[in-house]
Order: structure tokens, then sequence, then C-alpha cells
């Protein structure tokens, strides 16, 4: 299966916000996670070390599939996510 990356941003309440949805927001990717696909997730900070947005890299079957898995997320049907884009990619380091 292709990988995507998943560039989430938050909105003017994203912090706020962000405290309520968390847990959902886990738990919805948790099952991709444990069963491998999932390749990184984790918040983007600012200077201060705040988040700003969230960034996964998972694996889906296509494109459609994965834009329904993206536009899913309670960030993005919470409104943490003022907007996300949604990229196909590949590894190249580590090599094989």
């Amino acid at each position: 299966m292709p990988w995507f990356a998943l560039m989430g941003y938050d909105g003017a309440r994203g912090l706020e916000l962000r405290g309520v949805h968390r847990p959902s927001h886990l738990d919805y990717w948790r099952p991709l996670a444990a069963a491998g696909r999932v390749r990184h997730a984790g918040p983007l900070l600012d200077e201060q070390g705040q988040p700003r947005g969230s960034v996964l890299i998972f694996d889906a079957a296509d494109l459609p599939a994965a834009k329904a898995l993206a536009a899913a997320d309670p960030y993005s049907t919470n409104r943490v996510f003022e907007r996300h884009e949604l990229f196909e990619t590949r590894a190249v380091l580590p090599e094989a």
C-alpha cells in the first residue's frame, strides 16, 4: 500500500480544542498504528514548543481511502485543524 503524509494546520482555537479532542484523535489512529500502518504521528511545534498542527505518515489503499481517513480524523471533524493537506510519499531513507 502507498504511504501518505497528512499535514494538519491548527485553527485559532487549535490549542484549546486539542485538549478536548486529543483522546478521540489518538483512539482514531491507534488501530492503524497497532497494525503497523502508521510510520510517524506527532505535533508540529512552534518556536515556543506549542502545537500548531500535526503530521501523520500512514498507509492506505489509495488516495481516496487516505482522504477519507484524514477527513474523519476527530481533529478534522472537530475543527482543531483549520485545514489539512495530504500527499502521497515514499521512503528513501533509511535505505533497505
